[in-house]
């Protein structure tokens, strides 16, 4: 397939040249960020998106998420017909390796990072190779992301040093080549967002709504600000994962409250990249993150129903969970494994099998 090169540049100019939206066709090479301001549409048609070889940027960001106390609002990416955003070939930046000898930090690995962002839909998309984490969300609000397919990168390398692609599980993590390949994550400061009909393949979560006193909150949060995460619907995921499907963390005196999560369905059966994930859904953590030992009340009013998987365990749960966390008609198939595995002060947890 042929890219025309500079499509960052081409893209930027049309968005600076329109007033409220613009239409964009055609396969383009991604050199450089695309930023989208306030109130403005960027409808993709029928166009393939790749990130150029040595990049280290982001597809998409908003205008002002690096402008320190300023918000964006009403902030529109829209695909229709067959749309792909492709991270294209892995430029080496990693966690561990970031922040060092010149490296940049691992969020400009986000094929869309949008910060600080009121109103915000992203729909009916195709993400592929991402980086690091395909979508990146911190302290964005009123939200619709709906209609993602993602298949990330699945090659490890072997135990004779041949990279090799797909059949994954957990036991070869360590040899994975582009770890921490999440399809969405919702950081701390987002509230009132939907996410449904996600599909795909992700190498660690699906979605990971994830309240944590990390590095990204400093960078680009302001602690004035609301910072827990709550009225999160998450529904329709059709989807498999090495590590979690959906995946609901918060500690260091962050919390996470008011989620329903409605219809997660495990289809690592019928994938090649996968043979088998750990998690459906995963609620808490024993780990610190951030030093801070998490509490009871950081995790409460939690609904999880209609979980079909074929993971290692179909919900874990690891406390401390705090009150109205409610589970229900939770299965599994084809594999050996536990529909609920419990560990920690989790007794307030309905289960309602």
């Amino acid at each position: 397939m042929e890219f025309i090169k500079n499509g960052a540049e081409f893209i930027q100019q049309q968005i600076d040249n329109a007033e409220y939206s613009v239409v964009i066709s055609g396969n383009y090479e991604i050199e450089k960020t695309v930023v989208i301001p306030s109130n403005f549409h960027l409808v993709l048609e029928n166009c393939r998106l790749r990130m150029a070889d040595n990049t280290f940027c982001n597809m998409f960001t908003n205008k002002n998420s690096h402008t320190e106390g300023v918000w964006d609002e009403n902030i529109v990416i829209e695909g229709r017909g067959n749309v792909v955003l492709d991270g294209g070939n892995y430029n080496g930046l990693s966690e561990k390796n970031q922040n060092t000898d010149g490296r940049p930090p691992i969020y400009v690995n986000n094929l869309i990072f949008f910060a600080k962002v009121r109103g915000f839909r992203v729909t009916n998309l195709r993400l592929r190779n991402q980086r690091w984490w395909a979508t990146n969300f911190i302290y964005c609000t009123d939200g619709y992301i709906v209609n993602l397919d993602f298949c990330a990168n699945s090659s490890y390398i072997d135990e004779n040093g041949e990279i090799k692609n797909g059949n994954l599980s957990f036991d070869i993590y360590d040899s994975i080549c582009v770890k921490n390949a999440d399809g969405i994550d919702i950081r701390c400061g987002c509230r009132d967002i939907i996410i449904e009909n996600i599909t795909g393949f992700l190498e660690d979560d699906a979605i990971a709504v994830t309240a944590l006193p990390g590095k990204l909150e400093k960078l680009f949060g302001d602690e004035r600000e609301f910072s827990d995460i709550c009225n999160i619907i998450i529904r329709n995921v059709m989807a498999c994962s090495l590590c979690s499907q959906v995946r609901l963390l918060a500690q260091g005196g962050k919390s996470i409250y008011n989620v329903l999560v409605d219809g997660v369905v495990d289809t690592s059966q019928n994938r090649p990249e996968l043979r088998q994930g750990v998690n459906g859904v995963k609620i808490g953590d024993l780990r610190l993150y951030g030093g801070v030992a998490p509490e009871r009340e950081n995790i409460h009013n939690i609904t999880v129903k209609n979980v079909m998987s074929r993971a290692e365990n179909a919900v874990t749960l690891i406390g401390p969970i705090g009150e109205n966390v409610k589970i229900s008609n939770v299965s599994r198939f084809d594999t050996d494994g536990k529909v609920i595995k419990q560990a920690g002060d989790i007794e307030l947890v309905k289960l309602d099998l």
